[in-house]
């Protein structure tokens, strides 16, 4: 097949975790070809919360005006504090402090937050396709060495140096490179569905987690993106999910009728843009990040948080490592395994003790659900598992 065109890197997937390591490369005067099967704007299945870390690595890749633009056109809805309400209704309030630097969390829904990272991509000089990635392209050894991707209904070869999966929890990358026995069991993963919600009495600039016992281990969330609007949705492990045969719009429906929040919603709700995904979590041992030619991020590494259920830090913290570590490589020429498995370390060094503590809470909160509203009631925002939503926010 007639190879297109050659770059140093390419990039599957323009969500945050690969338009962060696109825009780290193109800084560094890589050639990068950024490859997305939409075109941007798009929606993504998300909870749209944005980190005070999210907010760091941004400012630091050059993107504090466009942030600051953002929120000036209400795209981005500011986050002074959240709520976690327990099984019994015990309810704890936290406010946010400012980051060292003065960064505040958000609600942004990820047509906008998606977007804003994707164009800054392509202006630190990254190069844009839309089109569908079929699978990688391997030589004779098995190493990566670019991709087919379809366009405009053919298929054709792009080559490059390195690739990096970012193409979500369902990559092609990631399912054409880890083996069957190398893939997220379903007590690592979880379901979830989110809607946008009008017509629900909101705490102004706070986001609400909802425990209770027919969700634990996972939660129900209230997220304001602007004054008279919020992303809501829950979330639930997936093994557990099974084996209790839920369903999550009826889950959904459930979770308005209870009185905490039905009685903010006597005027009645307009729900729209409702809609279900699943999601690996990064606590689940020794899965391969790294392969010759290729390094996975974000989502496509299984990278989210197992308490929480956020991801969008963790991709970008990913993907500014996955651009380090490539850029490298190419400066000493080893794109082997051997040269790029050091990113699996620097992971594990940013990420593993928290996925691991994230695991904890969540099988305490699946196997002693009565603890929750101790945890809530007496330990405060000092407890483990509150302390784990504040870190994230």
């Amino acid at each position: 097949m007639q190879t297109v065109s050659e770059h140093d890197v390419i990039v599957v997937g323009a969500g945050p975790g690969g338009a962060t390591a696109a825009t780290a490369l193109a800084q560094q005067g890589r050639d990068v070809l950024l490859i997305d099967r939409h075109d941007f704007p798009r929606d993504k299945i998300c909870g749209d919360a944005i980190s005070q870390g999210c907010i760091r690595i941004m400012n630091e890749l050059g993107m504090a005006s466009r942030i600051e633009a953002a929120v000036g056109r209400g795209e981005f809805h500011s986050l002074h504090g959240m709520r976690l309400s327990g099984p019994n209704g015990d309810v704890l309030q936290a406010a946010f402090k400012r980051g060292v630097n003065g960064e505040e969390s958000f609600v942004a829904p990820r047509i906008y937050f998606d977007a804003l990272l994707q164009q800054h991509a392509l202006e630190s000089g990254a190069a844009f396709l839309q089109a569908e990635v079929k699978e990688p392209l391997l030589d004779g050894n098995g190493r990566v060495t670019g991709v087919l991707a379809r366009e405009n209904g053919e298929v054709k070869a792009y080559r490059s140096s390195v690739v990096i999966g970012a193409d979500g929890v369902t990559s092609t990358i990631m399912r054409a490179l880890r083996p069957p026995e190398g893939q997220h069991v379903d007590k690592h993963r979880a379901v979830a569905l989110r809607a946008y919600i009008k017509g629900i009495e909101l705490y102004p600039h706070e986001v609400e987690f909802f425990l209770y016992d027919d969700i634990l281990p996972g939660y129900a969330w209230v997220f304001p993106t602007g004054e008279n609007e919020a992303n809501i949705g829950l979330g639930m492990r997936l093994d557990r999910f099974r084996d209790l045969k839920k369903n999550l719009k009826k889950m959904l429906e459930e979770f308005l009728a209870m009185p905490a929040i039905r009685e903010r919603t006597t005027k009645g709700v307009d729900l729209r843009d409702v809609a279900i995904w699943q999601l690996s979590f990064g606590s689940q041992k020794k899965l391969q990040h790294a392969y010759d030619g290729a390094l996975l991020v974000g989502d496509a590494a299984g990278f989210i948080n197992p308490l929480t259920g956020g991801g969008i830090e963790n991709a970008l913290i990913s993907g500014k490592l996955a651009a380090e570590t490539i850029d490298q490589a190419l400066r000493t020429g080893d794109i082997s395994r051997e040269g790029l498995k050091i990113y699996e370390q620097q992971c594990d060094e940013e990420m593993w003790d928290g996925m691991r503590k994230s695991f904890l809470y969540q099988r305490i909160l699946l196997n002693y659900p009565g603890f929750v509203d101790f945890l809530i009631r007496y330990l405060g925002q000092h407890g483990g598992v509150a302390k784990t939503f504040l870190s994230k926010l």
